[in-house]
């Protein structure tokens, strides 16, 4: 981020990752990524609706839809969707913590329950369910025709199976205990004091039952994440590199993939919902110049920079016509810290730092009103966001004076301080060079920037190992307050990458997850967050903006969500 002295004719320079509900890395649905945004599009919905025990399950959004709308229409089969993407960190459900892992996962396989691009939740393996009075007992009635791409049926016994494989601690996933810790027997079974989820259990081979620990307003949201997907345990156990060859579930099949190269997906004829229109997608994962090779037509869709943008609003410039502009994702970009090792041990420090940065000066003249300074944790728009939060505002006299309140004022004594970013190019991008220039100016504080590859990053700070780190933002995976506040700053949730731990702040959110009022959870949260901001856990900086991208006129039935659901189903090509 910049500051007064940095301003004006600067690009706007990626971040070298963002992070989604865990961490979303770098790919198409980052507006600042030179590849490509997704694009605005039809929303259509499913025929099915889920039962009315299950519609109330979740609590009634606040939010207005979300998903940009291109014309709609049949459409005709076939055809081949041509994108930009990034190698995913891993293609296994149970292990997937980032967007651009997730973007190719929630196409390939499938769960329960899914999210459509309007953020309502809707039956997906399973066509229907039924919650207990209690709120606790979950049961699942699949699909008579649900197969796996190779034709076999998909039973309850496979989703026993699939979470049970999810939450062993052979597997070591890093979002086992995040999104199925609500299960009766899910923490035992991850600590290994036993082999079985007592919670799951397979009634017939199309019924499937799950109790929780507490009637939990999100936990049916929360199976829509590729955790509580399923997999085919033949395909899983026939070799160590099974995800070159997967059996899956979803819309779309895994075709080809080569390292640095390309991913091909290709329609499944057997999906039990309606197959997808497209013969192909095909992702491009050798990078190239985005903007060049849309004009060549060598891909159908591509996020637009700062460099391109003011050439495109010009009605003269033949591709104005492909421009597009989407609204904000629901996602915050941040600076985390390691609470408790120095100096962010600190929380005058801390304060400090939060006080020293001008975000509405970088947020104008650096990123060209194209980032919304963040001052909380929930995004504008998402269930449960406050208004009236006013967070830690730029005051450089009085981080001055918490800086010299703090146990570090002294530099010589201070710690060396290390900000882990992901990426290999050594860009860190232009608002973290001003940050850095700003607690130098008004703080005397230096820092210095380590960059790791992307998925030993994701690795590293699944294991808490950095002292601090940036270059990320998360994004949310379903419309409930929970999947930020208690996700990410309860004191045992492993996705606490900061080690934030406060017993007020651990009480109101357990109060929240088993609160039943929509407006008393939200009143708990927005209490926590407020706790949460004063603590100075993190440096929130930046809430998506509106996001620009070009896409080709002949493809519709693209919506570019604020998170990521399955949507390519939808699209088609039109002569």
């Amino acid at each position: 981020m910049r500051k007064k002295w940095l301003v004006a004719p600067f690009v706007l320079i990626a971040l070298a990752a963002i992070a989604c509900g865990e961490a979303v890395s770098p790919g198409p649905d980052n507006p600042q990524e030179p590849a490509e945004a997704p694009a605005a599009a039809a929303v259509e919905t499913l025929q099915e609706s889920p039962t009315a025990e299950a519609s109330q399950a979740l609590p009634p959004a606040t939010m207005e839809p979300q998903a940009a709308v291109a014309p709609t229409g049949t459409g005709r089969t076939g055809g081949i969707f041509r994108r930009m993407w990034a190698d995913p960190p891993t293609l296994d459900p149970h292990l997937t913590s980032d967007t651009t892992s997730a973007g190719i996962v929630v196409e390939v396989f499938s769960g329960l329950i899914t999210l459509d691009t309007d953020l309502s939740l809707q039956p997906d393996i399973a066509e229907r369910w039924e919650i207990s009075e209690d709120g606790t007992v979950y049961t699942f009635f699949l699909r008579k025709n649900a197969k796996f791409h190779d034709g076999k049926s998909i039973t309850a016994q496979d989703f026993v199976w699939s979470l049970n494989r999810a939450a062993s601690p052979s597997i070591a996933s890093p979002v086992a205990a995040t999104y199925l810790n609500d299960i009766v027997g899910v923490s035992e079974v991850l600590a290994g004091e036993a082999t079985r989820i007592s919670g799951v259990k397979a009634i017939d081979e199309k019924t499937l039952q799950i109790t929780i620990d507490g009637p939990k307003a999100y936990f049916l949201a929360k199976l829509t994440y590729p955790t509580a997907f399923v997999l085919d345990k033949e395909n899983v156990e026939s070799a160590d590199n099974w995800t070159d060859d997967p059996n899956g579930s979803g819309p779309f099949k895994l075709k080809e993939y080569r390292v640095g190269e390309r991913i091909i997906l290709e329609r499944n004829e057997l999906f039990y919902l309606e197959p997808a229109k497209l013969d192909q997608v095909f992702m491009n994962l050798a990078g190239g110049q985005a903007m060049a090779m849309y004009e060549n037509d060598e891909i159908d869709i591509t996020g637009v920079g700062l460099f391109d943008l003011e050439r495109l609003r010009d009605p003269n410039e033949p591709l104005s016509k492909d421009l597009l502009v989407a609204p904000p994702g629901f996602s915050v970009t941040y600076i985390g810290f390691n609470t408790n090792e120095p100096p962010f041990d600190d929380l005058n420090f801390r304060l400090a730092l939060n006080h020293a940065i001008d975000k509405e000066l970088i947020a104008e003249e650096v990123l060209a009103g194209l980032r919304v300074p963040a001052y909380g944790v929930l995004p504008p728009g998402f269930p449960g966001f406050d208004p009236e939060i006013t967070g830690l505002r730029f005051d450089p006299e009085k981080a001055k004076r918490l800086l010299e309140e703090s146990d570090y004022a002294d530099p010589d004594e201070r710690p060396r301080i290390v900000i882990t970013v992901p990426g290999t190019g050594g860009n860190i991008g232009l608002d973290m060079e001003v940050i850095l220039e700003m607690w130098r100016q008004n703080l005397g504080v230096e820092v210095e920037i380590q960059q790791v590859e992307w998925a030993t990053f994701l690795q590293d700070l699944n294991r808490k190992r950095f002292q601090a780190f940036a270059g990320l933002a998360w994004q949310a995976d379903y419309p409930d307050p929970q999947d930020f506040l208690d996700i990410l700053f309860h004191t045992d949730s492993d996705t606490n990458h900061g080690g934030y731990s406060n017993p007020q702040v651990d009480a109101m959110l357990e109060e929240a997850r088993i609160e039943r009022d929509v407006q008393k959870r939200f009143d708990l949260y927005n209490q926590a967050e407020r706790a949460i901001i004063n603590d100075a856990a993190w440096v929130p900086l930046w809430y998506t903006g509106e996001r620009h991208l070009l896409l080709k006129p002949y493809i519709k039935g693209y919506a570019l969500t604020p998170m990521t659901v399955p949507k390519l189903r939808k699209i088609y090509i039109e002569d």
